[in-house]
């Protein structure tokens, strides 16, 4: 919401939201329910002109920008080689951990996440189903088909049971600064109503 208020492009935002994760961190439970869960945070941030994918582990940042195709987020790290922008001490910090030896090519997801990087988009789960959903419409999303992939409660997009999706949210931002940006919200705790 910071990114919003104090930027006027996509990349801005992103600037915004990295300096103040570099001096306030993250932090905090993920649900209201005296469960202790908290998890990094990945942001898809867009303008007219741009989009970025911002993931976090700690204060340690990757981002890429997309230059097309379609690209989504889901309680993982997806941000592999192709970084744009990258905490400054983000290679440092891996290899001072033992994560990453600095030889090899640098993956993000693989290095920072216990996540089989080969395996993200083949693998049932959030990231992977969401991926296919889009993909299957590559070329021809229009804002009516994002909905239904976001109500979509078979592939887990659209959550039920202890970990519920709480709202979605569709925005139409035309390339032609003369055309309005359009922005649907679900009213309702569940997308598919």
């Amino acid at each position: 919401r910071l990114g919003l208020e104090r930027a006027d492009t996509a990349e801005k935002a992103l600037t915004v939201i990295v300096d103040l994760l570099e001096k306030y961190g993250q932090g905090g439970n993920c649900m209201e329910s005296h469960m202790a869960f908290t998890y990094h945070n990945s942001f898809l941030i867009a303008d007219r002109k741009e989009a970025w994918v911002l993931e976090t582990s700690g204060k340690y940042w990757a981002a890429e920008k997309v230059e097309g195709g379609v690209r989504n987020i889901s309680n993982q790290l997806s941000i592999t080689t192709k970084i744009d922008r990258e905490h400054p001490e983000l290679k440092e910090y891996a290899k001072s951990k033992g994560w990453w030896d600095g030889k090899k090519e640098f993956d993000f997801a693989a290095t920072y996440s216990y996540v089989d990087t080969a395996r993200m988009t083949t693998s049932r789960g959030r990231y992977c189903e969401g991926y296919k959903l889009l993909n299957k419409h590559k070329g021809s999303i229009t804002s009516e088909i994002m909905m239904e992939i976001l109500r979509d409660k078979e592939s887990g997009i659209n959550m039920e049971g202890g970990f519920m999706t709480t709202g979605s949210m569709v925005s139409v931002l035309p390339e032609n600064p003369d055309l309005p940006c359009i922005h649907f919200f679900t009213g309702t705790p569940d997308p598919a109503r």
